[in-house]
């Protein structure tokens, strides 16, 4: 079963992106998400199996420049994540299905997603949901 996210449900989502964000803590992203749930332009979705959640997504509205898109406000995949051992079920796909199906409720003619030059994985994915690769960049900071 598949579901719009609650507020109660933050703090597993909040497990969830931990296991994919390594570099951030459950309580982190349990803040963060809080914030973001609150706002009319994000949406999460659990997956759940025999009760247990077992995947998400998180999606919202970009409404500045989005690489390779035409219209504004485009629907973004921010985060998708499905625990090992429930892989390979089609719940990522349909995970995806419900951010795309939010966003066309919100006006969007176009969907988006990104991912790190070296995860395969999720390249792999975004190809298998019909994504089309629009850029590779690198981006570059420095102090002042």
């Amino acid at each position: 079963m598949i579901k719009r996210a609650e507020e109660k449900d933050i703090a597993a989502i909040a497990n969830l992106a931990a296991m994919m964000w390594s570099n951030h803590s459950a309580e982190e992203l349990n803040n963060e998400f809080s914030e973001l749930y609150r706002k009319e332009e994000a949406q999460f979705f659990l997956k759940y199996e025999n009760d247990i959640p077992v995947g998400f997504a998180q999606c919202q509205l970009r409404h500045d420049y989005v690489e390779g898109t035409e219209t504004s406000p485009v629907g973004y995949l921010e985060g998708i994540f499905v625990k090992e051992g429930f892989r390979h079920k089609g719940y990522a796909g349909a995970l995806l299905a419900e951010c795309e199906n939010w966003a066309k409720s919100k006006g969007c003619k176009e969907f988006a997603s990104d991912c790190e030059l070296d995860n395969d994985e999720s390249l792999q994915f975004h190809r298998a949901m019909n994504f089309t690769e629009a850029n590779r960049i690198i981006c570059f900071t420095k102090k002042i």
